[in-house]
């Protein structure tokens, strides 16, 4: 018999700068019970669920900076949301700024945590791969500055066994970089949960910026297809404080296929059927990494950051 997990991508519409822990925790708190009485036993949130996507803004002050972050978790605020998961005795993926101290320095990262079905917190990821800049671009009328409020987590891609399944997880732009599903995959994970705030205005370039969501569905889908693992991704979604953020929320299979997807860009919840065995399947066949992978070609991979000058001339 197939192993089987009902999972629900919980797409969550704008949030704006003035509304309140509060607000939030009760807008997640429908869309658990939504999930739910669907049938999901795991619900993903997006990355940054508890606030508005603020790294739009140069902020200066650290009061007003800190405002944004979480100093614990759950804390008084995200309480509610814990104990109202352990009652429907459904797990979930959530998103949100963290503030950490840490060998004797306060230091912030870009957080996700897996909340297993007993409201306990059984895994902690930190988002590795940040993007856009450190100080604000004056040739950039939308921001993007991640580097000036956040540093790259210092845990690197884990997997844990947990509801009956090898689940890894990472943070918007990490879904862009095919490193970050191989090293999961490589550690067995059948399935990987992503939170993201994606905008359609952040390089400037209408080019580029056309084709945001074919990117979007791009990267999950190779993720999923080439690691043979199940991709949860789940979007903050709509015009949010003057950005349009693109939603497009889905859950895709090891195959690449789409097995869901968001249809709004509002509170929204999609939920699949996710068969497990199907990553099995494909590691088993096209994907069986022992019996194909040849690393020794692989090491420029993680021996150099950057393009090196004149390697294209080898013979």
């Amino acid at each position: 018999m197939a192993r089987s997990m009902v999972v629900a991508a919980a797409q969550m519409g704008p949030i704006a700068r003035q509304d309140s822990r509060k607000q939030v925790v009760a807008r997640l708190i429908a869309l658990l019970q939504e999930a739910a009485a669907r049938g999901a036993e795991l619900v993903v949130f997006p990355e940054l669920t508890l606030t508005t996507f603020f790294p739009r803004w140069h902020l200066t002050d650290s009061a007003e900076i800190d405002a944004f972050f979480e100093r614990e978790m759950p804390g008084p605020e995200t309480l509610p949301l814990f104990e109202e998961a352990k009652r429907l005795q459904v797990g979930f993926y959530l998103g949100y700024a963290e503030l950490a101290v840490e060998e004797g320095r306060t230091r912030r990262y870009n957080t996700a945590i897996l909340v297993d079905r007993a409201g306990a917190i059984v895994g902690k990821y930190r988002k590795v791969h940040l993007p856009g800049w450190d100080r604000p671009q004056p040739d950039l009328q939308a921001q993007h500055l991640e580097k000036y409020y956040f540093e790259p987590g210092n845990y690197g891609f884990r997997v844990w066994k947990t509801m009956g399944a090898t689940i890894g997880m990472c943070i918007c732009n990490d879904r862009r970089w095919p490193e970050t599903y191989r090293v999961m995959a490589l550690k067995g994970a059948e399935m990987i949960l992503v939170g993201y705030n994606t905008p359609d205005d952040h390089t400037g370039s209408f080019d580029f910026d056309s084709l945001t969501l074919f990117h979007n569905q791009l990267s999950l889908q190779a993720g999923a297809y080439q690691n043979s693992t199940w991709v949860v991704a789940t979007a903050k979604a709509g015009l949010e404080e003057g950005s349009n953020l693109i939603g497009q929320s889905m859950i895709v299979a090891p195959s690449g296929q789409i097995a869901a997807m968001a249809t709004s860009t509002e509170d929204e919840v999609v939920v699949a059927k996710c068969n497990l065995d199907m990553a099995t399947l494909y590691r088993k066949t096209i994907f069986d990494f022992a019996r194909h992978r040849e690393p020794d070609h692989y090491r420029l991979i993680v021996e150099t950051r950057g393009p090196i000058a004149g390697a294209e001339n080898e013979t």
